[in-house]
């Protein structure tokens, strides 16, 4: 059975992907890491000069993906999406295997599609260092939920997506004619957005379940 190691940064992105893997891919053998210190160290290092991914946060990387490596992992899934360059670089050590960002596949669904592509994310620093990974042809808009993750934190889900949804309205009349959600933990408000748009969303959790499963299955 193939086992794919899914590694947290926020609680909120377990039950989307894990929910994808039961109703896509339900033969993976599914392991849960979770470090929820990422993301708030992530936030509170940014704020100095020269912080944020520095070479600590690489090492933390590098441990949780060794980790997962050893207790048989045959590929490994990242679920957050501000780590970028910390993911390449577990992605180069362990080159024999597949290492995801969680945005990859869901950048490369982009990149054969048409239109402008509205990205919404819920947490700041993600639309930092995510734009830069998609293609140069893809013309590109993005947007902050501001305040849906909070809401999300203290367990207001319709909140939540609702704020998501009033983004994509924004973002469509902007000019996008379609929509990317950033992270695992918007999966939810994608029936919202597209409710509220009529435009087609894009998920991470549903594009990383399809190229892992082509990849490995």
């Amino acid at each position: 059975m193939t086992r794919i190691a899914l590694i947290h940064a926020l609680a909120h992105s377990v039950d989307p992907i894990n929910a994808a893997f039961v109703r896509d891919w339900p033969q993976a053998q599914r392991m849960n890491l979770l470090d929820d210190s990422l993301s708030a160290d992530l936030a509170r290092n940014a704020q100095g000069p020269g912080q944020g991914l520095d070479a600590a946060m690489h090492e933390r990387f590098q441990r949780l993906a060794q980790y997962a490596v050893d207790t048989g992992a045959q590929g490994i899934l990242f679920t957050c999406s501000a780590f970028g360059p910390c993911i390449e670089a577990v992605a180069r050590r362990h080159a024999a295997m597949p290492v995801l960002k969680p945005n990859e596949a869901m950048i490369a669904e982009a990149a054969v599609g048409r239109g402008v592509l509205g990205l919404i994310s819920t947490f700041a620093p993600t639309l930092a260092s995510m734009p830069p990974e998609f293609p140069e042809g893809i013309v590109l808009e993005t947007a902050l939920a501001a305040g849906a993750l909070d809401a999300l934190n203290r367990g207001d889900g319709p909140t939540h997506d609702a704020l998501i949804a009033e983004q994509a309205v924004a973002l469509k009349a902007r000019g996008c004619e379609r929509i990317a959600l950033a992270q695992f933990s918007m999966a939810r408000a994608r029936a919202a957005c597209e409710a509220a748009t009529g435009l087609p969303v894009l998920t991470t959790v549903d594009s990383a379940v399809r190229a892992l499963r082509a990849r490995l299955a």
